[in-house]
């Protein structure tokens, strides 16, 4: 393997790691490797029910036919890792396999750190550069200062994501409102949805739904030059611009309007998309991970799903990514499970699940529903129409965009004050990152 990166001066957590040791051989570090262990431990944060859910699990159960190795396998949620994986990744509690966010403020942090394996090697062992290619291979490579895009290899997707309208369509019917397709048209559905006493968007402000709501109206206004400058450092962002006012403007205005509730500021992402199962909303603007879930939890519901009206670009990027903990003295029974999440048999298994695989036979996805996401998907892919999400740049922006968005909604402060304080906040996160504007 190549060399670890450096870590950077501005970790705090971690600065124990500054002694890491280069890496020697295929897996190898200064701890030494275990050539054939019995086992190996993986996290996820994965609902059993979901499409990389029911997936990987069987992934597990093929490695162990075939390696006969074990796999202990520990759940976790989301928050759980997002906010110690620093801590985890440098413990001897660290996982062999962690499924982790991907992005500058995430996998480029640790990478940067030394806390994740250069998977360089096991890229070109199993030719995943192959199936991980263009926009959806940007999330996995870092540089030195942790930028997602180019450099060495730490993380590895098995599927994609994008973030689009579920529409209930019993209840548009019901009220004789069509499905919209311009963005006035979304306004008069949710407009005509109040006027019968129905709140139109299921909303969790205290975690990732609206952020993504904010950042696709972001990128209704926003040209490539905005959302590099905000991505990847190449400029300086414009927080007073068109893009970014408008975006804030408007979910003032639809809380004003009634069309998102200010009770919806506690609410989090599991509670937004159970609202929208029980049928109390009729619209819930969020990701493909919900997919699988919906067509297995709700089979009764009826829905469709599109992109956000009038979107030239739309949050998304690749799924979460695989990555290999340094400390790992099992990496390349790791890697071998990674590769088993990436056959066509699983690849496959995902799709008809309602995922969005990377590598799946088109002809062996049976589901039509399935079929016709994957194929959208496809297009997005090759229109380059990702952009990615607002939360990658810092490691704090995540919950700096929620309490400034649940300030929006519960009226205490003023868009442009969000704004405000927001470009504060990203100035002061990429200046401790070590990234300088250009």
């Amino acid at each position: 393997m190549k060399v670890s990166k450096k870590i950077m001066a501005a970790a705090t957590a971690v600065a124990s790691l500054v002694g890491l040791a280069t890496l020697s051989g295929c897996g190898g570090s200064d701890s030494a490797q275990e050539e054939h262990p019995d086992s190996i431990k993986i996290w996820y944060y994965e609902e059993d029910n979901g499409s990389q859910g029911k997936a990987w699990k069987q992934a597990i159960a093929d490695y162990e036919k075939k390696t006969g190795v074990k796999v202990n396998f520990e759940k976790k949620t989301f928050e759980q890792i997002r906010q110690n994986a620093s801590q985890i990744l440098n413990s001897d509690d660290a996982p062999d396999v962690m499924e982790y966010n991907k992005g500058n403020a995430t996998a480029g942090l640790l990478s940067s750190q030394g806390l994740l394996s250069n998977l360089d090697d096991y890229v070109t062992k199993y030719n995943w550069d192959k199936k991980i290619t263009g926009s959806l291979a940007v999330p996995g490579k870092y540089d030195e200062k942790g930028v997602m895009g180019s450099g060495d290899w730490y993380g590895i997707t098995t599927y994609g994501e994008e973030v689009m309208m579920y529409y209930n369509t019993e209840m548009f019917d019901k009220y004789g409102i069509a499905i919209p397709g311009t963005m006035a048209e979304l306004e008069s559905a949710m407009q005509q949805f109040k006027e019968n006493g129905v709140t139109p968007l299921s909303e969790g402000v205290a975690e990732y739904p609206l952020q993504h709501l904010w950042w696709q109206l972001v990128l209704q206004k926003a040209d490539s030059k905005l959302i590099d400058a905000y991505q990847r450092y190449d400029g300086k962002v414009d927080w007073e611009g068109p893009a970014m006012t408008y975006a804030t403007e408007t979910i003032k205005d639809w809380v004003d309007k009634g069309y998102i509730s200010k009770d919806s500021t506690g609410l989090k992402a599991e509670d937004a998309g159970q609202n929208f199962m029980k049928g109390t909303y009729p619209m819930f603007f969020s990701g493909s991970w919900w997919f699988g879930r919906f067509q297995s939890d709700v089979p009764d519901l009826k829905w469709q799903v599109g992109l956000f009206p009038e979107s030239k670009k739309i949050p998304g990027g690749s799924g979460n990514i695989w990555v290999i903990p340094e400390r790992s003295k099992k990496k390349d029974a790791a890697a071998e499970f990674i590769n088993m999440t990436l056959t066509k048999e699983n690849q496959n298994l995902m799709g008809n699940a309602g995922g969005l695989p990377i590598a799946a036979d088109p002809d062996k996805i049976t589901d039509p529903k399935s079929k016709e996401l994957i194929a959208g998907f496809n297009e997005v892919i090759k229109d380059d129409r990702l952009g990615y999400y607002p939360d990658w740049p810092t490691s704090t922006l995540y919950d700096e965009l929620n309490a400034g968005l649940q300030e929006l909604v519960n009226g205490t402060k003023a868009p442009k004050d969000v704004l405000k304080e927001l470009q504060g906040k990203y100035d002061k996160g990429v200046e401790t990152s070590g990234v300088k504007q250009q």
